[in-house]
């Protein structure tokens, strides 16, 4: 009896009940301030908490709306919190979960672009900048591992996720190529061998049955249908499209906050892959054709980027403000660099809504669906690859800082913050304060006579 009890015991410790609006809320603050680490940075601390820690949605709940995410243009991590926002919390919790994600550093890079837009490089902000790229490739790594050891169950995802690898590191293949290949792989595997290819997780069952978030609770969530559709459409092109127009009215049509929001809301329409995918495209007409920034500076604007918290494509808002900046009409630079950056960042990140809460639906009631299961479960797998090449690219730019010489310390605090995460579990948090804090330290000892 006394071990039946314990039992019960057990298990009643670690079924939480469903989190409060508040308690979500206060998440979803926490998270904006530091999901820091790109895309793998962010979906790592996102699988760290809400998964493990927090147990607030199953692992099998977790992977699907990441499988479905990845398949979207835009960034895949704020589009994974808008979706558990609204699994938790309907619209507003998934309204809730992607503002916040990006909110905080739209304030963060408002005011480092405007440093470097008035001042250049400020000698304190680059030793911060300095610490905190060891420490995301700290993050990164712990991505990838954490995420490989859910989703790489045989050799068949192994081999998808190191052919991924492969073929976006060495080959330069396109991102959504990849993610469409592993997809129509899965889709043809799970007829030859459903075990092979649809692999199994769970889905809320006994092995994941502490978790809050299991299959019955989103049965009745939001039943897809062409009216909500319709509704849902008509509200999100209206507020994705409105900011733009009243642009044009009052800084005209051939102004430099109208272009941007026109530029950027196409943009958001093909930005499969994330930022390394769209930067190209963005740099050549931003640079060229629109004259907004320098090459230089767009090299600038990445590295501010890669190194404060929210999705890496935050740096659309950095070219955003200057190109008001550089090109500011009867306006004064400041104001129009604040309503480009404003602007840019509306055009780029209100469409993550329109899809999340459009397709959400539909793909949840495709959940039990094998084909679409085997299908997302491949795509899983080559989303590691992917994950792995953006640690290794991040990696070699830190590591060989003039493609040469290697930089010993940053090995070495990024060998701690790896170690530390993995061995003793730090939190992200202690990771990112202490990697600025070092990155301002060994700045100071360098320069002491």
């Amino acid at each position: 009896m006394a071990e039946v009890t314990r039992e019960a015991g057990a298990e009643a410790a670690t079924r939480l009940s469903h989190p409060s609006f508040g308690e979500a809320f206060r998440f979803w603050l926490k998270l904006g301030f530091i999901s820091f680490g790109g895309p793998a940075g962010q979906i790592a601390i996102m699988q760290t908490e809400l998964v493990e820690k927090r147990r607030w949605i199953s692992q099998s709940r977790f992977l699907h709306a990441l499988n479905f995410c990845m398949l979207l243009p835009g960034p895949e991590a704020q589009q994974l919190a808008i979706y558990i926002g609204w699994l938790l919390h309907r619209t507003w919790g998934g309204i809730v979960a992607g503002a916040l994600f990006v909110i905080p550093s739209i304030f963060i890079l408002w005011g480092l672009s405007f440093v470097y837009a008035a001042y250049g490089n400020v000698p304190w902000i680059a030793a911060v900048f300095y610490g905190l790229k060891p420490a995301v490739i700290a993050i990164v790594a712990v991505a990838v591992i954490r995420i490989g050891r859910k989703a790489l169950k045989n050799g068949t995802m192994w081999a998808i996720a190191t052919a991924a690898f492969v073929a976006i590191f060495f080959l330069k293949v396109p991102f959504p190529l990849i993610v469409l290949g592993a997809g129509v792989l899965g889709l043809i595997g799970s007829r030859w061998s459903k075990d092979t290819f649809a692999v199994p997780s769970g889905h809320g069952g006994a092995s994941e049955g502490a978790s809050v978030l299991g299959d019955e609770d989103v049965s009745d969530h939001a039943p897809p249908s062409w009216n909500r559709a319709l509704r849902i459409a008509a509200v999100g092109l209206a507020l994705w499209w409105i900011p733009i127009l009243l642009a044009g009215v009052w800084h005209g049509w051939d102004g430099t906050l109208f272009r941007e929001g026109v530029f950027f809301s196409k943009a958001a329409v093909v930005t499969f892959g994330g930022a390394y995918a769209v930067l190209p495209y963005v740099a050549q007409q931003a640079v060229e054709q629109h004259g907004w920034l320098q090459p230089g500076q767009m090299m600038d604007g990445l590295g501010l980027a890669e190194t404060t918290p929210g999705p890496l494509i935050m740096v659309l808002q950095f070219v955003g403000f200057m190109g008001g900046w550089n090109q500011p009409g009867a306006l004064s630079p400041l104001a129009a660099a604040t309503g480009g950056a404003l602007l840019t960042t509306w055009a780029t990140f209100v469409p993550c809504f329109l899809w999340i809460f459009l397709g959400a639906p539909y793909i949840e009631r495709l959940r039990r669906n094998a084909a679409l299961t085997a299908a997302l479960s491949t795509v899983t797998a080559a989303v590691v690859g992917v994950i792995l090449n953006l640690a290794v690219w991040f990696a070699l730019h830190v590591v060989f800082p003039d493609g040469a010489r290697i930089d010993w310390i940053a090995v070495a605090l990024s060998a701690v913050a790896l170690f530390g995460m993995l061995k003793w579990k730090w939190d992200v948090i202690a990771v990112v304060i202490g990697g600025a804090a070092a990155g301002l330290i060994v700045q100071l000892l360098l320069r002491a006579p």
